[in-house]
C-alpha cells in the first residue's frame, strides 16, 4: 500500500477518435465500460487491465494507485 495521495481526476482518451474528456474516477470500484461523448464507441478495458481508467486514462484507477492491485 502507498501513502501517496490518490488522484481522482483523470483524462480519458478515446482510442477511436482521440476525444479527450476529464472525469472523476470512482474511489472503491472499477468502471468496465465508458461511452465516448464524441463518437459513441463503448470503451472496454484492454486485456490485462481491470478497468477503462487503467487502459485509457492519464492515471490508473484508485485501487491500483493504492497498490492493492486490480479491483475487478
Amino acid at each position: 500500500m502507498t501513502d501517496q495521495p490518490i488522484e481522482l481526476q483523470c483524462t480519458l482518451t478515446c482510442p477511436e477518435c482521440g476525444h479527450r474528456e476529464t472525469e472523476t474516477m470512482p474511489t472503491e470500484t472499477c468502471q468496465w465500460f465508458y461511452e465516448c461523448r464524441s463518437c459513441g464507441i463503448v470503451l472496454k478495458p484492454q486485456p490485462g487491465d481491470c478497468c477503462v481508467f487503467c487502459s485509457y486514462a492519464t492515471v490508473p484507477c484508485p485501487p491500483v494507485q493504492r497498490g492493492g492491485g486490480c479491483c475487478g
